[in-house]
């Protein structure tokens, strides 16, 4: 398997506006993608920002990667220390993960990392999940060899719920990948029954070919995720800085939203929800 730079380590320099670059600090920050989703465990990957003005390849990559930190979650009850592992389908390599602190909806987890002499800290819940109740790939004309996936769920009525939708292509994509205007907020839907198109998302860096839609032969896994108002900021903001720098390793004009205090990234809780979306055989 192809081997992957996830997409949140593009943000590994300090997030401020080109303008700001000359008055920034010489010092690192920690970067922090961490989830936790209800029925699974804790992961984090963990890297120090880049200064804008390095080369931004895959060899400066590994060299910010954090694989020495101790990350412990709690649920206020019980808590974890996550250990790390090195898994080669991605690049960086490197998953802090859990193995016992399993999510459960409505609980509330909190994040401790210890790196060097800094502690970085941020608190998530987990929302109720919502059934995805069908998903389905749908060409335009049926002679075409690429589609569109097209989702199903009932928001719950009187309910205030933020949703991501995600995929993840079997044998081509390592974990699942918040697809492009995939973060919906409910106060934007009329009816509780909801039809989305779903746009196939960016992962990888760099990406030199990206197309927004699946294609016959693939295998799709497709996630309905709740979120709360701070991952949904986050990843709005995420989606922004890719949309009008068209370049997400540089920020356009404003620094990413963030939950984490004494680094960036975000900690997020999901409730979720998957389904499988099988396409024709590739011709």
């Amino acid at each position: 398997m192809k081997k992957y730079i996830l997409f949140l380590f593009a943000i590994i320099l300090t997030s401020c506006s080109k303008e700001d670059f000359s008055e920034q600090s010489i010092e690192s920050k920690v970067v922090v993608e961490g989830w936790i989703e209800e029925g699974d465990y804790a992961q984090v990957l963990l890297s120090s920002s880049i200064p804008v003005t390095d080369v931004i390849d895959s060899t400066n990559v590994l060299n910010h990667v954090i694989r020495s930190a101790k990350i412990t979650i709690s649920d206020g009850q019980t808590s974890e220390v996550l250990r790390v592992k090195n898994d080669k389908n991605r690049v960086p390599p490197f998953v802090y993960f859990g193995s016992t602190l399993k999510g459960e909806a409505g609980k509330e987890y909190s994040l401790k990392i210890e790196y060097l002499n800094r502690v970085i800290e941020a608190v998530t819940t987990i929302p109720k999940s919502v059934v995805l109740k069908s998903a389905e790939y749908i060409k335009k004309n049926v002679t075409d060899t690429t589609g569109y996936v097209f989702v199903k769920f009932e928001d719950p009525v009187n309910e205030k719920n933020y949703y991501q939708i995600a995929t993840k292509i079997d044998g081509e994509e390592p974990v699942f990948v918040p697809s492009f205007y995939g973060n919906l907020d409910d106060k934007n839907f009329s009816i509780a029954q909801v039809s989305q198109q779903v746009t196939r998302g960016i992962l990888l860096f760099p990406k030199t070919k990206f197309t927004p839609y699946f294609a016959d032969g693939d295998l799709i896994y497709v996630k309905l995720r709740t979120q709360n108002k701070e991952a949904l900021d986050f990843w709005n903001s995420w989606q922004n800085e890719i949309v009008n720098s068209k370049n997400p390793i540089y920020p356009a004009n404003a620094s990413l939203k963030s939950n984490i205090k004494g680094g960036i990234g975000i900690w997020a809780g999901y409730g979720q929800s998957t389904l499988v979306v099988k396409t024709p055989p590739k011709k």
